[in-house]
């Protein structure tokens, strides 16, 4: 302590008066008396620091005697010194020499009792300030946690964590267990700086004892204080604070807290404290800071959120389904089976970040967890066991969504989970999900969540197709626990009715299977009650030696054609087998490589889904084949594995196969591998050819082709450059350019920490560094980004003109001459035609009839102006629509990849507007009529349900069916390819262009084009008809309206229809659509067409106020649904009324809920992350500021009060769909900016500097909802608000008397608002 010369008379006279006062015996009170006259006649402001200095100092040592410490005593009572300060300094000198002083350190422990637990008046102090920063300084704390003491409030909580830290540290090493811990040594003073000696009488017996005994009752008084400080309501609330913002060090500290909790001797001896309590006191990580809902808005509102466990019984009100909860889930499941939809972010990753959003804001365990995961996607297996043909996802694609993927996505989480679970310091540094302290917990909530799935016996019935393999693995389980001992060759020859006992199995017996292949289980679950029918004694018959399967082959047996096709046939069981597949591909013969493609694009692709993760990685490599170290050709390596290249492409040519590629993230990698092949393969002259093992003949033409259809499929290359956008992000659809491709597959190649500690982006990242440990760009390949730029301008403006002479004009010619050669030889000729962009002339002659011998890319680059003189020509009456698409079509034949090029033409010159429209007779174009009326009754049949108005196909009957001719002429080319698989992949690229493009033109261009369609392939009539019937939306933002109130009234049970029935997930997206239910078409569901229109509108903005305000008026119908005014009725007379009310509220919470959960699912979905900021950051601003109707009638004050809840729920739902709970995801990068702006709103709305047109109860509402929300579930997002908005707010709520909610965000605030926490903690006590 530093005294000014000026005052140290005042001290001294001071400590010459307590030496007399000591001396003479004087009583403590008369002592403290004269003090406080003394101080208080010289100016001496109390309690005075300095005083309390000067005490302790003469105390400790020479004045050790009882009558001191009473004066001590008596100084504090008589508050002369600040007892803060005073344990402060006690606790350097007295710890330290507890050996040697153990009375001292019994009295220090008593003051402790006394003054440590009564914080309330030492804050209010007048030297409070003055107090913290002595204690500061006399502590060295700021050297200690590192944190700047800017206000007094942080050092209390530093004060309050070193005194336990202390007294923990001193009771450990008085046991002998200090060196047990990780440091060794304690950071605190606890040992003296000098050798103690016991004094003169050190060797009385009778004192040594007397020390002894005092010392071993020291020790367990001062635990008995450590589980005081744990306990008591204001000093744990502080230790919370510190355990949130100073995690490194509450990690030391709680590990030394348990080490004494489990070895401590001197616990054993206690009466008020047990080794399980203090034990339990570390282990629980309860929110410290309970909001104790002491006012009416927020004990509704937790009514709501304590709705969480799927078995809850409030989720079964009112028709909700006890997996409502899951609805988001259900949706973005549903809606990644939309075969226009080429995801570049793997579904694993999608789904992984919104299982922990739902988590979070929902509050489930991992059993409800797990559970929802499983009946979600169940349930999407389900819509669509029976689906309809056409070009788009069928079964495969959605039993790979639940058997590979969502247990990937399990495997994730629970990797992630046992991770944080080991890493102490991520733990303690948050207080959420308080299951990361058993690492075992989420696996055994795995194991009861599949117990529990065998309930659900409805879900579990495999669709046909997959009847066997669910059979197989039943018997599997029921042969081992039979201990029979069988291998996978017996399964490969069984046949399942040859068993002895029935071995029927169901989906939940492959959902096994995958996660014993994934290591999440193990055989154990053969064993669980239920899961298989019985047990044999003995096979009912061996295997045949030489059976050709997997078995044999991985015994040595050769690649013959018999084995092939039995590998294709049947997926690999095992990574094993992969494995030897992928050796071969890569070391093997040429004939062998092309083998071992085929077999990995068989069954192990599309039904291996043990493997399937495997299977698609091992694909993706085999893509990018590495340069032989022999080879010394002065062209492409890729030249020499032409093949098995095409082998490749072909094989995963499909649908199907590319929705699995996009599922598992391999879209980016994947237009990495297509690219190089396309520059090379485009490049060459076809004057060479490979036969394949088949006999078929390839040329380099047709393994350009199939590489660049499958490549074009990855990206909406004949959608506009630039598309709608959304603030300042841009859409999903905008991105997905070769360009962006790249720059996703680049990033798979960071290798940092946080990388690695992904499972899913360390897959990514190894399959990307297989192929090319290099960042690749568009710019490695020019002639694909040449013919890139020219589509780019093509859509953008019409063609330049040709000039004449050069290499293009001269292929243009050839081209010209070739496909309208017959038309050549007549009296006009095509070629003397020209267009705005064609000058090409001249008779053609049999010479240039012949096939032009030229590289693929010099061909593509001509193509625009041969399909612009096509057109021109059909315009004037010199080239027959039937020519025309003839013509076309010969020309797509001799290369296939022309189709994109003619594409991108159509679409570009349809978007123009300059071709007059064309009759569709039946002479000159082909004629709707057959199907015309079929057609419009099936589209009405379609949106029955939703209450859209469809309009009329012709007017009054008479209006001729007119289509723009490039339009005409697409659709005339289409009709043309037969509907085999060699055709599919073409079609496939045509096919949701040609939708597209009919959809973007005035109704009814695409129902005729439908009409055109089914005539030739009847087969997709339903997925034709579904097709046309989406376009009813895309030219009506009312009938989108339309489209979405239905999905809330069906989605909330408020209507009668059949289709809703009870509301929830089944209302909402049905049984799919087709024509195969009810004996003919039935209404879709509203759900599953808002899901195939949305990607094709246009304007999107406008979604949200539309959502925004059907979410207030589906609060309004649930709160005067009949049940709940029935209910209300009650209410007045029943005599447990307040029970009886808070039943009813809960119930309508939850439909509140649900109703705010299909709001946010909708507009995350449609916009993405920048339509949801759009939302935050001015359509709830603007709609809070607006004047609502008002509305005076019974209950309007519940309906305000709901509505509030319901736009906080939805609004915190939103912005964790788009930003993740925590930081994790890019997107959260761009959360501070936009939520600190919401915050802000708030806080000066609160504050009265916004005038708000909204009612009272909504706002009240929103706000503690919103608060709510974010302290419970985003606790990481409060961190991220500027310091001043959070106390602002903190003020504002306290107006309000929402006291407990305005700490619990002080408490989250950080170490910014950590002192108003802590002195708000202590004003409440």
């Amino acid at each position: 302590m530093e005294v000014s010369l000026q005052d140290s008379w005042l001290w001294d006279d001071v400590v010459e008066q307590t030496k007399v006062a000591k001396e003479k015996g004087i009583d403590p009170l008369l002592w403290a008396l004269q003090v406080s006259s003394s101080l208080s006649s010289s100016g001496v402001a109390l309690p005075s620091t300095d005083l309390a200095h000067i005490l302790v100092d003469y105390i400790c040592w020479d004045n050790n005697v009882p009558i001191l410490w009473k004066f001590l005593d008596k100084a504090l009572m008589m508050k002369i010194v600040p007892p803060l300060l005073v344990l402060a300094l006690l606790s350097q000198r007295v710890v330290p020499c507890r050996r040697s002083h153990p009375a001292a350190y019994r009295l220090y422990l008593e003051l402790l009792k006394r003054h440590a637990f009564t914080l309330k008046c030492q804050i209010n102090g007048p030297d409070y300030q003055k107090v913290m920063k002595s204690i500061d300084d006399s502590l060295h704390l700021f050297e200690i946690f590192g944190l700047q003491a800017t206000e007094p409030g942080i050092v209390v909580v530093e004060f309050i964590f070193s005194i336990v830290w202390q007294l923990l540290d001193a009771s450990l090493d008085d046991e002998g267990l200090l060196e047990l811990t990780e440091e060794r040594v304690s950071r605190w003073a606890i040992k003296p700086q000098e050798m103690e000696i016991d004094g003169h009488d050190i060797y009385d017996e009778k004192k040594i004892e007397y020390h002894e005994r005092l010392r071993n009752f020291n020790t367990t008084m001062a635990i008995e204080i450590i589980g005081q400080f744990l306990q008591n309501k204001v000093t744990s609330r502080i230790l919370y604070l510190a355990r949130r913002n100073m995690s490194t060090h509450w990690v030391g500290f709680i590990q030394s807290l348990r080490l004494l909790g489990a070895n401590s001797e001197a616990l054993k001896n206690s009466k008020a404290l047990t080794s399980e309590v203090l034990l339990e006191l570390t282990s629980d990580s309860r929110i410290v800071l309970s909001r104790e809902c002491k006012t009416s808005s927020l004990q509704k509102f937790h009514a709501v959120m304590a709705f969480g466990s799927l078995v809850s019984s409030a989720g079964l009100c009112h028709g909700s389904s006890r997996s409502d909860l899951w609805l988001p889930l259900d949706i973005v499941l549903e809606d990644a089976m939309d075969g226009y939809l080429v995801n570049t972010t793997s579904a694993i990753e999608i789904i992984n970040g919104l299982i922990k959003t739902l988590q979070a804001i929902n509050g489930t365990n991992w059993h409800d967890t797990f559970l929802g995961l499983w009946i979600a996607s169940l349930r999407l297996v389900q819509r669509e066991r029976d689906p309809i043909e056409g070009p788009v996802p069928r079964l495969d694609t959605r039993l790979c969504m639940l058997l590979s993927i969502i247990t990937l996505v399990v495997a994730d989480l629970i990797e992630e989970e046992e991770g944080a679970s080991a890493d102490e310091t991520e733990y303690y540094s948050t207080d959420h999900w308080n299951e990361k302290k058993f690492p075992r917990k989420c696996r055994d909530d795995l194991v009861s969540s599949l117990q529990v799935l065998g309930d659900y016996q409805g879900l579990l019935a495999p669709p046909q197709s997959v009847v066997s393999a669910a059979n197989q693995a039943a018997a599997r389980a029921m042969l081992f626990v039979s201990g029979i001992n069988v291998g996978s060759a017996y399964f490969e020859c069984i046949n399942m009715k040859d068993m002895p006992i029935n071995c029927s199995g169901n989906m939940r017996h492959l959902i096994v299977e995958a996660c014993i292949a994934r290591n999440l289980l193990d055989t154990s679950a053969y064993f669980w009650p239920g899961y298989v029918n019985g047990r044999i004694n003995q096979l009912p018959y061996s295997v045949p030696a030489q059976t050709p399967g997997w078995s044999s082959f991985m015994k040595g047996g050769p690649l013959t054609s018999v084995m092939v096709n039995a590998l294709v046939s049947s997926p690999a069981s095992s990574l094993a087998e992969l494995e030897k597949i992928f050796e071969i591909a890569v070391n093997g013969s040429d004939d062998e490589k092309i083998s071992a493609a085929v077999i990995l694009c068989g069954a192990s692709l599309l039904r291996g889904w043990n493997i399937q993760e495997y299977t698609v990685q091992f694909i993706t490599r085999l893509m990018s084949p590495p340069v032989p170290a022999d080879f010394a050709g002065s062209d492409s390596h890729l030249i020499d594995y032409a093949p098995m290249l095409n082998v490749l492409i072909v094989g995963i040519a499909s649908v199907d196969c590319v929705q699995i590629f996009s599922l598992h993230g391999m879209v980016p990698q994947l237009a990495c591998s297509l690219m190089p092949i396309c520059e090379v393969f485009g490049s060459c002259v076809p004057n060479v050819s490979w036969t394949l093992p088949t006999g078929e003949e390839i040329s380099p033409h047709a393994v350009f082709s199939n590489a660049f259809a499958l490549l074009l499929k990855l990206w909406r290359f004949n959608h506009p450059p630039i598309e709608h956008g959304v603030g300042d992000v841009p859409t999903v659809g905008s991105q997905l350019t070769p360009e962006y491709l790249l720059l996703v597959r680049n990033s798979h190649l960071l290798s940092s920490e946080n990388i690695h500690k992904d499972r899913n982006k360390r897959r990514l990242s190894e399959v990307a560094s297989s192929s090319s440990p290099q960042p690749v760009f568009l710019d490695s390949f020019p002639k694909l980004k040449v013919w890139y730029r020219q589509h780019q301008r093509c859509i953008a403006a019409t063609l330049s003109g040709l000039v004449h002479g050069t290499t293009v004009h001269q292929t243009v010619d050839l081209l010209l001459n070739m496909v309208f050669r017959k038309i050549n030889r007549g009296s006009q000729s095509i070629t003397s035609v020209t267009s705005g962009s064609s000058s090409s002339s001249g008779p053609g002659t049999e010479d240039n009839s012949l096939k032009p011998k030229l590289p693929a890319w010099d061909i593509l680059e001509a193509v625009s102006y041969v399909v612009d003189a096509a057109l021109t020509a059909c315009a004037h009456g010199r080239l027959s629509p039937r020519e025309l698409a003839t013509g076309l079509k010969d020309l797509a034949d001799f290369l296939p990849a022309c189709l994109a090029t003619i594409v991108s033409c159509f679409s570009a010159e349809v978007s123009r507007g300059v071709w007059k429209p064309v009759v569709m007779n039946g002479m000159d174009w082909p004629s709707p009529a057959a199907n015309w009326s079929n057609v419009e009754e099936h589209i009405k049949k379609i949106l029955a349900a939703t209450g859209v108005d469809v309009p009329r196909l012709a007017a009054g009957g008479s209006s001729p069916a007119t289509l723009p001719l490039p339009l005409a002429a697409f659709v005339s080319l289409t009709i043309t390819y037969k509907i085999d698989k060699a055709s599919e992949r073409f079609l496939n690229l045509a096919g949701p262009a040609l939708e597209s493009l009919a959809a973007d033109c005035p109704w009814p261009c695409m129902p005729i084009v439908a009409s055109l369609w089914t005539q030739k392939a009847k087969r997709w009539f339903d997925f034709l008809v579904f097709s046309a019937s989406r376009t009813v939306f895309l030219h009506n933002s009312d009938a989108i309206v339309q489209l979405l109130k239905s999905c809330f009234t069906a989605t909330l049970g408020l209507n009668i229809a059949p289709i809703s029935s009870n509301g929830g997930v089944g209302a909402l997206l049905g049984h799919g659509f087709g024509s195969h239910f009810c004996g003919g078409m039935s209404p879709v569901a509203p759900g599953i067409l808002y899901l195939r229109v949305y990607r094709s509108m246009r304007d999107i903005v406008f979604i949200t106020e539309e959502v925004v305000s059907l979410l207030m008026h589906s609060v309004r119908e649930i709160a005067f649904s009949g049940l709940l005014r029935e209910k209300l009725e009650k209410l007045k007379t029943s005599k447990n009324g307040m029970r009886y009310g808070q039943v009813s509220l809960a119930a309508a919470m939850t439909r509140v809920k649900l109703a705010a959960s299909l709001a946010a699912s909708l507009v995350w979905l449609s916009g993405g992350l920048g339509l949801v900021q759009l939302l935050i950051k001015e359509t709830l601003p603007s709609w809070f500021i607006s004047v609502h109707r008002s509305d005076q009638e019974e209950g309007s004050g519940l309906v305000a009060m709901l509505g509030g809840y319901a736009l906080a729920y939805f609004t915190v739902l939103c912005g964790a769909f788009a930003w993740g709970v925590d930081s994790s995801s890019s997107a959260s990068k761009r959360r501070p900016k936009i939520l600190g702006a919401h915050m802000q709103f708030l806080a000066r709305a609160l504050d009265g500097k916004i005038s708000l047109g909204c009612d009272g109860a909504t706002w009240r509402a929103y706000v503690s909802g919103f608060v709510s929300l974010m302290v419970g579930c985003t606790p990481n997002w409060v961190l991220e608000v500027d310091v001043d908005v959070l106390r602002r707010l903190s003020k504002g709520l306290r107006q309000w008397n929402e006291e407990e909610l305005a700490l619990a965000l002080l408490g989250i605030g950080g170490i910014g608002t950590m002192a108003a926490a802590a002195e708000l903690i202590i004003e409440k006590d």
